[in-house]
């Protein structure tokens, strides 16, 4: 039997256009459910959905029941499902008013409320970072009395690095939680700043239990990253996940997807690892962002996103991952904001890797720079492949240290 699958906000990212084909592969029909006019939806999009339903707001529940309400008048829905971080609470609510399969509204609320998730965790044993979640700057103060500095400071709900501040002492403390709106009745996490590595542990999990797992690292920090230009930030995908330096970190992925009740879905866990040994970050319950499953699909003979698909859809997973190729990708960024005037060391950056890029993208000379903290496919940036972990950051480094974008 045919299963009939709502995918909220297909219409918001490029990479979901990869979620409803793995979707529409696997032999489910796809409706979309999003916010952009129907004859706008891009051609990338289009062939893979057999009906498309407009709403007004994502966000708005209600108008996001109605809409799943109108998808299933026809035939009824199966399941419901996004790959957008800021829909998973608003899709789990619909999922439960409709009495549908998947992520629980308990669980969406965990991995979306960074305090709630950090104090469920610890609970279950898991090791985090002393985190809070505050409503005035006076419990802010209180915190950081009792911590010390430095602090990290962001939305409770933040997606990624966006909104994410370290603080040195109370002036920057205040002005922090002023700018988070904390004197305007805001709440936002507080946190320890953990000294150490950061990287992040992905998952498609079935059953509370992970079908395929991915280990990456930030070369360097998100926060060293999005504050100098002059860093040209790397992500890389090891294809050594089995080893046993990285088992501890497998089993914390592991117990967090199990205390959050995270059943069937993909996960995406940041951690950190340094003097105070591992430590649990935060998790979405969603892919990755940054077109990540992308590399995963060049490190392992497998289209990640059908997977996906194919555990949502059909309860099993289609493939194994091969491990071939460790993989990564590596950003530079223009000397300034501008217009793009020209690349110094691309030959050399071609002779050296060229055999081994298996994407790039160079914005034209005289087109816009993109800012920063945009992320890491703009402006300048490569992606490739290799058998040979070590050998993958050597060329990632040569290529940020090789490579210069000028811009006026």
């Amino acid at each position: 039997m045919v299963k009939h699958v709502a995918l909220v906000g297909p219409d918001l990212f490029s990479a979901y256009d990869e979620l409803a084909r793995g979707l529409k592969q696997v032999g489910a029909a796809v409706t979309g459910i999003g916010h952009t006019p129907q004859s706008r939806l891009s051609p990338d999009l289009k062939p893979w959905l057999d009906h498309y339903v407009q709403v007004p707001s994502l966000l708005d529940v209600q108008a996001l029941l109605r809409g799943a309400k109108e998808a299933g008048r026809g035939r009824p829905l199966d399941l419901i499902e996004t790959g957008d971080e800021s829909l998973v609470l608003a899709t789990a609510q619909v999922r439960q008013a409709l009495e549908l399969p998947g992520l629980t509204v308990r669980s969406a609320n965990l991995c979306r409320d960074k305090p709630a998730m950090k104090e469920a965790l610890r609970s279950a044993g898991v090791p985090c970072a002393a985190s809070a979640g505050v409503s005035s700057l006076g419990e802010l103060a209180q915190f950081a009395e009792a911590i010390g500095f430095p602090l990290i400071l962001k939305p409770r709900s933040a997606l990624g690095g966006l909104g994410t501040q370290r603080v040195e002492n109370l002036d920057e403390l205040e002005a922090a939680g002023r700018k988070l709106g904390l004197d305007r009745g805001q709440s936002v996490a507080v946190e320890e700043f953990v000294e150490g590595h950061e990287g992040f542990y992905d998952t498609i999990s079935l059953d509370g239990t992970p079908v395929h797992e991915f280990i990456s690292h930030y070369y360097p920090n998100v926060l060293p990253a999005l504050e100098d230009r002059s860093v040209a930030p790397q992500i890389a995908a090891t294809n050594r996940v089995d080893i046993e330096s990285y088992k501890e970190l497998r089993q914390m992925g592991r117990k967090v997807i199990r205390a959050l009740g995270i059943d069937t879905a993909a996960t995406h866990m940041e951690w950190f690892y340094g003097s105070k040994g591992l430590k649990f970050s935060e998790i979405g319950a969603r892919p990755p962002g940054e077109r990540i499953w992308d590399l995963y699909c060049v490190g392992n003979d497998l289209d990640i996103w059908r997977e996906w698909a194919m555990i949502r859809v059909h309860g099993q997973r289609g493939g194994r991952l091969s491990r071939r190729f460790a993989t990564g990708s590596v950003q530079v960024r223009p000397d300034r904001d501008g217009s793009i005037v020209g690349y110094d060391g691309l030959r050399d950056v071609v002779k050296r890797c060229g055999r081994w890029i298996t994407q790039s993208h160079l914005t034209p000379v005289g087109g816009a720079t993109v800012p920063m903290y945009k992320g890491y496919l703009h402006n300048a940036w490569f992606r490739l492949k290799h058998p040979d972990y070590d050998e993958l950051l050597r060329m990632m480094d040569f290529i940020g240290e090789r490579l210069s974008v000028r811009a006026a």
